[in-house]
């Protein structure tokens, strides 16, 4: 395992590197607040696989937005393309968990030539609104983003409580929040701080309608798998049952663990993952 670093045309992207890089690529894409060390624990039985995971803008290592930005979902799949296109990547196997799912089926939707086979975990689409909510969206948005901006910045007291509380939160092993703080916690004349840009914790400004999720998924060519946790989010269980059909060669996976089972229950999203990429299609 090593740490890798691209330089794009205004921020850095930092990353894990994983295994063998003469080996077929995974491009890993982690969850909300969550950064590249999400993979660390799957990794190990994706031995067949160079794993590359990324810790997105404002995530992890990676750099922050300037200051007067904010974070908008399609500006991620922007920065996604912007470093495909620089490395040249081709026939991607492209695998995001929550946040990093959604990521994933928007970039597979607009830029399908690039991508040979998508995996989403505990995500299956954008969050969507109705359009008539619109006007009260962006006014929340910038009511909280004015309010986060005038308050301190709040600091962890300490590395182990700052574990603790990522556990709880997440619903998520002691281990798994311990990997994921590692990387998001710096100390610094003995005070704690963290990486991840605090912006990233504001409303968005805006939803796309359902009707813009379902046009995004048709748009989906390649293979998807998607796996949730059984004791994953009600509310992913509810969009794979109502957008199911929207992808064309899909398939579905329900295994033991909750949103984070990727990092608890590694060995069987990996038999499921690797099984789904080895299939001929």
């Amino acid at each position: 395992m090593q740490d890798v670093s691209f330089t794009l045309q205004h921020m850095n992207i930092a990353g894990l590197a994983m295994g063998d890089p003469s080996k077929p690529m995974i491009l890993a894409l982690h969850g909300w607040l969550d950064n590249a060390a999400s993979f660390i624990p799957l990794a190990p039985y994706l031995t067949d696989y160079y794993v590359l995971a990324l810790d997105l803008p404002g995530h992890g290592l990676s750099s922050h937005r300037p200051n007067g930005s904010h974070y908008h979902l399609m500006d991620f799949v922007y920065d996604l393309h912007e470093l495909i296109e620089q490395q040249q990547w081709q026939d991607i196997l492209l695998v995001g968990h929550s946040m990093g799912g959604i990521i994933a089926t928007l970039y597979a939707s607009c830029f399908h030539e690039r991508v040979k086979k998508l995996v989403s975990i505990e995500s299956f689409g954008p969050m969507s609104k109705d359009a008539q909510s619109s006007a009260q969206q962006l006014r929340d948005s910038i009511d909280n983003r004015l309010k986060s901006s005038r308050s301190p910045t709040q600091h962890p007291s300490s590395f182990e409580r700052t574990v603790e509380a990522r556990a709880k939160a997440g619903e998520m092993s002691l281990d798994a929040a311990r990997l994921l703080m590692e990387r998001n916690l710096y100390q610094q004349d003995g005070q704690w701080y963290f990486r991840t840009d605090r912006r990233l914790r504001t409303f968005s400004s805006l939803r796309i309608t359902e009707e813009q999720v379902e046009a995004f998924m048709r748009a989906v060519q390649c293979p998807m798998l998607v796996i949730l946790g059984d004791q994953g989010f009600e509310s992913m269980r509810t969009s794979l049952q109502n957008r199911m059909t929207w992808v064309t060669t899909l398939e579905k996976a329900h295994i033991a663990g909750h949103h984070h089972l990727h990092m608890d229950n590694p060995q069987e999203v990996a038999t499921k993952l690797t099984t789904f990429l080895t299939n001929i299609a």
